[in-house]
């Protein structure tokens, strides 16, 4: 039976071990190093080999318990000077065991990433300590509700048309919710997680995943308030307003790929004439102080979820209808309509009816386009009563310029 066949796997094993043992030889309180990570991931492999030579697969489950015992033994019986219990090391040394079982039954690809994944963590745990205590109660709160939305409702929702038109899906149309919410939620937590210290870019993008009406709203009123904040406070919603050409984008991407030729020009000329226009503004911006954060709700309650569902199955009612019975103009009416608070809901809704062959690709993105104008109306209206004309003299330049490269997209359908 001697062979060299396997010695792949157990080079395998050894390196799995060497890279997590590296990361735990450097901290002081661990009881287990270089060493003992590649001999017990080492050890993973050989006793697989050997359950399966001998039909025993008792044996890696004693490995198993035998390698725990060892580990907790010696914590007991030579506790660290700072009391460490040594959990995270005990199961880590576990994990690399499992990690070596893993690599003999066919499964290395996978024991290599989730090497690469434990030592990642292993690594970050100042970073991911910091991440926590940044965060507040409130904080956690959205993000259970988001796994509720995500992982408890979601999977039970029935896949099936019904309704008039085949306008209502439940899974689809709650899978919506989970998409909006999930990147509102991301844009929510790293706002709250890095606060001031990266300036007006990042709280311009950051803002506009929460929120770009939010954000205007707020730097609206600060440029009001403070003059000094005048152009900062419109690259800031300039920005904001770009990333919702950004999320369509991506949210188009995700629900109907095959519209993305058609749809790239409108929103990427959009974005490209803002972008040019934000960069002028930014030149003229001395220096950007200290940026307060915009008070935004938290994007994952459940109310503000189920308003969401509801208003998406509305529109997307509504559009199925309004194609029927009047043609495209009624669905560009409702775009404009809806589209004056939020682009989401018909930009979601038109994407679904494309999918379901309701809708041309045409009818879809000039929908869209309408939606996001109505939108930059809405906010410069917005940026007039509440900031003042001195805000929208800076602003108007931008919204013209994103506007403008919109409708120029749409010279290419």
């Amino acid at each position: 039976m001697d062979s060299i066949d396997t010695l792949p796997q157990f080079l395998t094993s050894l390196a799995i071990g060497l890279l997590i043992g590296l990361e735990r030889e450097r901290n002081p309180s661990a009881k287990a190093g270089l060493r003992t990570f590649a001999l017990v991931s080492l050890l993973g492999t050989l006793l697989a080999l050997i359950a399966e030579k001998s039909a025993s697969p008792w044996i890696i489950a004693a490995g198993l318990i035998c390698i725990a015992g060892m580990i907790v033994a010696s914590y007991i019986t030579a506790p660290t000077e700072n009391n460490d219990p040594g959990t995270t090391t005990v199961t880590a040394l576990l994990i690399a065991y499992a990690l070596g079982v893993l690599v003999w039954i066919g499964y290395s690809k996978l024991a290599v990433m989730l090497a690469i994944a434990t030592t990642t963590l292993l690594h970050l745990k100042p970073e991911l300590q910091g991440l926590t205590q940044r965060l507040t109660r409130r904080d956690l709160v959205s993000i259970l509700q988001f796994s509720v939305l995500s992982l408890v409702i979601l999977p039970i929702l029935p896949n099936q048309n019904f309704g008039p038109y085949d306008a209502f899906n439940p899974y689809q149309a709650w899978m919506m919710v989970v998409l909006i919410s999930g990147m509102s939620l991301a844009g929510y937590v790293a706002l709250r997680w890095t606060g001031q210290r990266y300036g007006a870019p990042l709280l311009g993008f950051l803002g506009g995943l929460v929120s770009s009406t939010a954000t205007t709203l707020l730097y609206a009123k600060h440029s009001k308030l403070n003059a000094g904040m005048l152009q900062l406070s419109a690259v800031v919603i300039l920005i904001a307003s770009q990333v919702v050409l950004v999320r369509l984008i991506v949210v188009s991407a995700f629900i109907a790929p095959s519209l993305l030729q058609q749809l790239a020009p409108a929103l990427g000329l959009g974005l490209l004439c803002g972008l040019i226009a934000t960069l002028y503004n930014w030149k003229k911006l001395n220096s950007a102080g200290n940026l307060p954060l915009p008070e935004t709700s938290n994007p994952t309650e459940i109310h503000a979820a189920l308003g969401f569902g509801i208003l998406f199955v509305a529109v997307m009612l509504c559009a199925s209808w309004l194609t029927d019975v009047a043609g495209s103009s009624g669905l560009y009416g409702i775009a404009i309509v809806s589209g004056l608070t939020d682009v989401d809901p018909i930009a979601l809704s038109s994407l679904r009816l494309f999918n379901l062959e309701k809708l041309s690709p045409h009818q879809v993105v000039i929908s869209i386009a309408l939606a996001y104008i109505a939108n930059l109306a809405f906010k410069f209206g917005m940026a007039v009563s509440i900031g003042g004309i001195a805000l929208a003299k800076h602003l108007a330049g931008g919204f013209i310029a994103i506007a403008t490269g919109v409708t120029l997209g749409l010279l290419f359908l």
